[in-house]
């Protein structure tokens, strides 16, 4: 029995150490320090394993030559200008079966302009996977994209959370307990200590029990110092409160303090002032929740004095020596309907025009005179006839309250699916469901131990609305993507634009790294990855390239087939996934958000059996590479190559940056979402014949009447000239028709809606 058991887990354990790349025997510890000019190369058969942070030169990965990264709790950051995977050289973060679990950042330093060698097929600034390179990165799994189920609101910050208010009736010490983790009232109580000794000796032993580090507010209401005994004082006293031995005959005072704590104290104490005089103490103290939330909680005592204006007064008008409007006067012709010592005055005519509006000068309005407009001070001899008015205040009032304001800069998203592998710090952006891509708006999730499966909290509040329901059969769901992953591909980046023609239209340095795949690689699977700073605006260097592959899956005798998925591409200087006259690539799960030129992009038009699938791109900007990427101001700017005298038509030469850029129709586009570009949602562009470097690939015309791929479940919205635009498409219809391939083309106008595209 005991031979079979450890039988058993010496299998289990050779299982985990195959599932895990770290864990493979014989690899070599390696620390190679921090030296940017330390040139790497692992060959000949060395396998390492990269336990800690490190900055080297280089890194070339061939002959043999294997490369992992220790999957540990600690973070690792690898800099370097470049990683080379060349014949037989190996990279492995993770696998499919054990992804990835620590922290990694792979970041790409160096300038365009560095003294370096560009490499002849990569350049610089890559990860490049040559002839015979494997490369396996395989993050956490995470979900990639989903939708608002409840619309989003612009929000305020300010949400009266709770309101207590008291006057006559409620005579007393008004307490309250709050919770300070949550800012909730745990219990409240009244103690009349004007009535009673007894209220004085309960409010002591209320005070006593109450728990350590809770909240406590205390406020008087009307009187409660008439039989307020030392027990009650002493307790208050120990809280923090310095002013409750001079608490005097209907004095209003208020208190917050943390028990325990007594620094914390806050305390204000007013007079009585007796029945015709307001008098007021008000303490606010403000409380930490969590990083975007506080609360604030307002203790407020006041004796109240309200207003009112009595009845309009005319006892003299304009004839004689002018309107006089005495107080003294007034009280003796009206003795029982004015007040002693009025608060306000307000003059008018007996048409209602303002005195201040009647171009007479006045001579007197005063609330403790009265009203005088004279005669001879106006230059057309004559006053207007006046009337007046008193404020009068009443007799005081008491008034107690305690509030409790959220202060909230968070927000819950409401979501159509679990958030799975989604954590507090990671960001997501919402998409416009606008006419304009520019109300997308990107949010950093916070903790929150209250959300449902299906709900997050981030920090911030919306600027713009974001629809999250389905309207008169319209699906108008704002997308939800992630762009944070655990493994992190970047560039790093100048402060601004240097040296190069892409600065006379953008401020900002555009020089990213990139990660392209070269013809005959033995592997290359890419997944939970996010790539930050990547492309660069120079042909062939985008953040994920697979250039002149021809197949890359079973055709090609790939097993498992190419695949990247679960990707998150922002910030991107140059398109998001370029597949370069290579086919059977598979790109499911990817976001592809704010990026230069079009986002998807296949290039040349041999690419064929290519699949989308669950793509979601947003924010897509033109870019200088091709004419079709470019704006108005560029494509008026770039003249390079063209024939002299050309003048640039922007809307028929450039002007359509795409989030999806298709060169071949037989490619698959199932459940994407292409949700705001500057031009177009879906490019369908069918090349006469194959262009750039893949010329000659097919005869003119194949693609015309070559039949659709599937087109299934996809969406379109906030693009600028319309969902979806078909170059060839319509002049082959009947050709394509012929072939059972029935196109569906939407009118070429742009709501603020999705359209969900099918072709069937």
């Amino acid at each position: 029995m005991k031979t079979c058991f450890v039988f058993f887990a010496s299998l289990l354990f050779c299982s985990i150490q195959a599932l895990c790349p770290d864990k493979e025997p014989g690899l070599k510890p390696w620390m190679p320090g921090h030296s940017k000019h330390h040139r790497v190369v692992i060959s000949y058969g060395r396998k390492v394993l990269l336990t800690t942070s490190a900055t080297v030169h280089s890194i070339e990965i061939l002959n043999g030559g294997k490369l992992v990264i220790a999957d540990t709790n600690r973070p690792i950051l690898l800099r370097t200008k470049h990683i080379l995977i060349g014949n037989k050289g190996e990279l492995h973060i993770g696998s499919p079966d054990c992804p990835y679990k620590g922290n990694l950042t792979i970041s790409l330093f160096g300038r365009s302009d560095d003294t370096d060698q560009d490499h002849s097929y990569f350049g610089r600034k890559y990860i490049g996977v040559g002839t015979g390179g494997t490369l396996e990165i395989h993050g956490a799994k995470k979900l990639s994209w989903t939708f608002l189920n409840k619309t989003l609101f612009p929000g305020e910050s300010r949400q009266n959370h709770y309101l207590l208010e008291r006057s006559w009736g409620n005579r007393g010490i008004i307490v309250h307990i709050i919770d300070p983790k949550t800012g909730e009232v745990l219990s409240n109580n009244r103690f009349d200590t004007y009535r009673s000794k007894d209220e004085s000796i309960r409010l002591a032993k209320y005070l006593d029990s109450v728990a350590l580090e809770l909240i406590v507010a205390m406020v008087v209401n009307d009187e409660g110092s008439n039989n307020l005994e030392d027990s009650a004082k002493k307790s208050i006293f120990r809280l923090g409160s310095q002013h409750i031995n001079s608490l005097g005959f209907r004095h209003p005072w208020s208190f917050i303090v943390v028990k325990g704590n007594p620094s914390s104290a806050v305390e204000d104490h007013a007079l009585y002032q007796g029945t015709k005089a307001s008098s007021e103490a008000q303490s606010s103290s403000v409380f930490q929740l969590s990083y975007a939330e506080h609360f604030t909680v307002t203790a407020s005592s006041q004796w109240v004095q309200e207003a009112e204006w009595t009845e309009w007064f005319d006892r003299d008008d304009e004839r004689g020596s002018g309107d006089w409007e005495k107080l003294t006067d007034l009280r003796q012709a009206y003795p029982d309907r004015l007040c002693n010592g009025p608060l306000d005055i307000q003059a008018e005519t007996n048409d209602g025009i303002p005195s201040n509006q009647t171009g007479d000068v006045i001579h007197k309005n005063n609330k403790d005179y009265g009203f005088v407009c004279r005669n001879k001070d106006q230059a057309h001899g004559l006053c207007h006839n006046y009337r007046v008015r008193f404020l009068c205040g009443k007799l005081v009032r008491p008034q107690a309250s305690i509030s409790i304001d959220m202060l909230s800069n968070s927000t819950i998203l409401e979501l159509a699916d679990k958030p799975v592998g989604w954590q507090p710090g990671d960001r997501v952006v919402v998409a416009s469901t606008d006419y304009s891509m520019h109300q997308t708006e990107g949010f950093n999730l916070i903790h929150c131990p209250t959300c449902t499966t299906n709900q997050v909290k981030v920090q911030g509040k919306a600027q713009f609305i974001h629809m999250g329901e389905v309207v008169d059969g319209v699906d108008m769901r704002a997308e939800v993507g992630l762009l944070s992953r655990n493994i992190l591909i970047c560039g790093e980046m100048e402060p601004s634009c240097y040296g190069n023609e892409a600065c006379k239209f953008f401020d900002f340095d555009t020089f990213g790294g990139h990660l392209k795949v070269e013809r005959g690689f033995k592997a290359a699977h890419i997944s939970g990855v996010e790539l930050q700073h990547m492309g660069q605006q120079t042909m062939g260097h985008y953040p994920i390239h697979f250039h002149m592959n021809g197949e890359v899956d079973e055709m090609g005798g790939y097993n498992p087939p190419t695949y990247v998925s679960d990707l998150s591409i922002h910030h991107s200087f140059s398109r998001c996934v370029t597949i370069h006259s290579s086919n059977g690539l598979l790109v499911k799960d990817v976001v592809g958000y704010d990026t230069l030129g079009h986002c998807f992009f296949t290039e040349d038009g041999p690419e064929e059996r290519n699949t989308f699938d669950h793509c979601l791109g947003l924010m897509v900007r033109a870019g200088t590479l091709l004419p079709s990427d470019r704006d108005s101001k560029m494509c008026r700017g770039i003249t390079d190559g063209a024939y002299p005298g050309y003048v640039a038509n922007p809307r028929q030469d450039c002007s359509a940056t795409s989030t999806f850029w298709i060169a071949n129709p037989n490619n698959n586009l199932i459940n994407c979402a292409a949700a705001g570009s500057e031009e177009t949602g879906f490019w369908f562009i069918f090349h006469h014949v194959p262009t750039g470097p893949s010329e000659g690939l097919y005869s003119p015309g194949k693609t015309e009447h070559t039949p659709m791929g599937q087109f299934i479940n996809n969406r379109a919205h906030s693009n600028y000239r319309c969902k979806l635009t078909d170059t060839y498409l319509r002049e082959k219809r009947k050709a394509l028709q012929e072939k059972n391939v029935l196109p569906l083309v939407p009118e070429r106008n742009e709501a603020a809606g999705s359209t969900t595209l099918d072709f069937q």
